[in-house]
């Protein structure tokens, strides 16, 4: 599967906040009631993760849903980079 760079920055973002709050992979993955390798798909940029699942990510991290996302300069410079 083609990794997409806004899939990317969204796990990376992601990870970050998990590893701030002290999660393993692991353990969050079980804590949001995901299989971990599909979990860390998501993180890897390699899936499009659905809502639910972003919105119990955030549940766990103790977070606002849109705190899990790239900022838009982020996106926008994604894109610059792309061109």
């Amino acid at each position: 599967m083609q990794k997409l760079p806004h899939l990317i920055a969204l796990g990376r973002k992601i990870r970050s906040i998990r590893e701030d709050k002290g999660f393993s992979q692991e353990g969050f993955s079980a804590e949001v009631g995901l299989d971990r390798a599909y979990y860390g798909g998501i993180e890897r940029g390699e899936r499009n993760v659905a809502a639910i699942n972003l919105m119990k990510m955030a549940q766990a991290l103790k977070v606002e849903v849109g705190e899990l996302f790239p900022t838009l300069g982020e996106l926008d410079a994604l894109d610059k980079r792309r061109r």
